[in-house]
Parts: structure tokens; sequence; C-alpha cells
């Protein structure tokens, strides 16, 4: 109990250090952009246009037909998604790219993969006006009694990407070979996690395969709390707590043991 209240501490103390360090990062994105944060909101909408004219016409097919407030649909999926890509490829390099000031200065390690998930995620809150705007104009029903509920797949899955990046960021100062090995992977999970098709439409073999991924269990439940109006599941309170909880340990443990060897790779 102590060692957690010195561990509590030391993040107290270094909390400032984040929140500088996540208004540096929105500084240095936004730079030179005459719109600066709005690309926020303008990149998932140009991003769900494409997808949606692709998926609901071109494709409409293969995705299956049945899929009330499409475009809704596919944001939330493309949204989500597109925080785990984020949050776990910037956290991949953080810590490598921090080490002439590591050289220099004290600073906990873990701060700098920490950072990069908040960033991530302050900017995901972002994009939800994008997600407000769709589902403004496409005048999908919402149920106001379970949106606030969507807050808990989004915070399990704010962690879950957190102790992915931990992991990441540990491994890529020793093997600089995980970054592209990450992207492909990112490119075939992005087909597992039903963001543009109804997994439900498929065969009980490829159902059972996709539902083996969390990020799936995370996309359907915060869009069973937004677009369906059942709330949260059993099922989904208890996959996403605990996938959350398993990435998190496994981050840290990795992150701690490999730590002091990070200067002798940098």
């Amino acid at each position: 109990m102590q060692k957690l209240k010195n561990t509590f501490a030391g993040f107290w103390k270094y909390r400032y250090l984040l929140q500088n360090l996540i208004t540096r990062d929105f500084k240095l994105r936004y730079r030179r952009s005459v719109l600066g944060v709005a690309w926020s909101v303008l990149n998932p909408l140009l991003t769900c246009l494409v997808m949606f004219l692709v998926f609901d016409s071109i494709m409409k097919g293969l995705r299956g037909e049945g899929i009330p407030h499409f475009a809704a649909f596919l944001l939330i999926g493309q949204l989500l998604f597109n925080f785990f890509r984020e949050s776990t490829s910037m956290a991949m390099e953080s810590v490598l790219k921090n080490a002439p000031l590591l050289r220099k200065v004290y600073i906990p390690k873990y701060i700098f993969p920490l950072e990069k998930g908040c960033f991530a995620f302050v900017n995901c809150l972002f994009s939800f006006v994008a997600l407000a705007l769709v589902l403004l104009f496409s005048r999908t029903p919402v149920s106001w009694n379970t949106v606030v509920l969507a807050v808990y797949p989004l915070v399990m899955l704010f962690f879950f990407s957190l102790g992915i990046g931990l992991v990441l960021s540990s491994l890529y100062v020793f093997v600089r070979d995980i970054m592209h090995l990450w992207e492909v992977f990112c490119t075939l999970l992005s087909y597992a996690s039903a963001i543009f098709y109804d997994p439900e439409m498929m065969s009980g073999v490829m159902q059972q395969i996709i539902h083996l991924n969390p990020l799936y269990w995370y996309i359907t439940a915060f869009r069973s709390c937004v677009l369906w109006g059942r709330g949260l599941t059993v099922s989904m309170l208890v996959v996403c707590f605990l996938c959350a909880a398993v990435s998190m340990t496994i981050g840290i443990l990795v992150f701690k043991k490999t730590q002091d060897k990070f200067v002798l790779y940098m």
C-alpha cells in the first residue's frame, strides 16, 4: 500500500510537466496550420465521408445490409480505432525521441508514453464534435439515458491503449523494427475491429474470431450506449475491464523491468 502511495505521489509531482508536454504536442501538431485544432474535427469527418461513399455504395454487398444509421456507426468505429492506433504509435517512439532530455535531467520515463496517451485521448475528445455533427445532420436518434455510460468503454480503452503503449515504448528502444511491424499489425487489426461491418451478419466462426479482438468490445460497447440505447451488458463490462487490467499489468511490468537498460541503447 505504501509503495502505491509513493508511486502516486511521484506521479502527482510531475503533473505540471505532463500538462506542458501535452500542450507542446498540440502546438507542434497544428503549428503553421490555418485551421489549427479544427482539423481534429475536419479530418475524421472527411475520412468518414470517403469511407461512407466506399462502403455504403461500392462495397455495400460486402459489408452486409441492415445497418441503420451507417454514417454514425462507421464514425464511432473509426474514431475509437484511430485513438488506439494514434496513442500506441506515438507512445512507441516517445521514450527514444526524448533521449536527449532524459540524459540531462531525471524524469520518470513512463511520463512520455503516458503523455502521448493523454494527448491522443484529448484529441479524440475534440474529434467527438465530428460525431455530434454526423448524429445531428443524419438525424440519428440518440438515447440520452445511456449516452453517459459510453464514458466507461472510452476510459477502459484509454488504459488498454496505455498498457500496449508501455510495452511498445520499451521494445522500440531495443528493436527499431517494431515500428514497421506495428503499422502492418494495425492495418490488419482495423479489418478485425468491426469498424465498417456488423459481425453478427457473418458466419459463426468469423464472429468468434472477431470477438477475440478487444477493440471490437470497446467499439461495440460505445455504439451500444450512443447508437442503440441498450447500455452496457455484463459481458461488455467484464471484457472491457479485464482487457484494460491485463494490458496495464503487462505494460507496467515490462516497462519497469527494462527501463534501467534504456540508456544503453539510446
